[in-house]
């Protein structure tokens, strides 16, 4: 079992343990104490297992201090979520669209679906979207799906009128 060797001397084992104590990351403050333990002398797999990891995973670590120094002991964080497949030019584009409505002789629609502005994102931007996906874009925009409340073609509205006065008050 080869000995692991920190070259990095910004700060020894009490500078490290002090560190350690103000970190609001606990699990890089337990990497940190590791490596205290590391530079006080003694062994890798001690110091791994007071740390609670392998010895591998602190030679690893080892290695990420030696690069970077505290803040490569912190977990990195990669980006939430898949990429976005439109720019945000290309989304105000859609949301102006929207706010506008199609065109019957351009769109060949009378009014928007998500199918129909899949098939014109993927005209305009040769970005191919699902129903949903499109449905998520139009979310993230801040549209919301109203659907008018449908009316049979051959209600009366006189005889609701007089229907709803005819009843007595109550």
């Amino acid at each position: 079992m080869a000995a692991i060797e920190i070259v990095r001397r910004d700060l020894d084992a009490t500078g490290l343990r002090r560190a350690a104590g103000r970190s609001r990351d606990a699990a890089a403050a337990r990497r940190m104490l590791a490596l205290a333990l590391v530079l006080e002398g003694r062994s890798r797999a001690e110091a791994a297992q007071a740390a609670g990891m392998d010895r591998q995973t602190l030679r690893d670590w080892v290695h990420r201090y030696n690069a970077e120094g505290l803040a490569g002991l912190s977990d990195r964080r990669g980006a939430v979520g898949p990429k976005r497949r439109l720019s945000p030019e290309q989304e105000a584009e859609v949301a102006e669209w929207v706010r506008r409505g199609p065109d019957l002789a351009e769109h060949g629609v009378v009014r928007w679906r998500r199918a129909d502005l899949a098939r014109a994102i993927e005209a305009r931007f040769g970005v191919v979207l699902a129903e949903r996906s499109v449905g998520d874009v139009l979310r993230r925009l801040g549209f919301r799906r109203l659907v008018a409340r449908p009316r049979h073609p051959g209600q009366d509205a006189a005889a609701q009128a007089s229907f709803r006065q005819a009843l007595p008050p109550s």
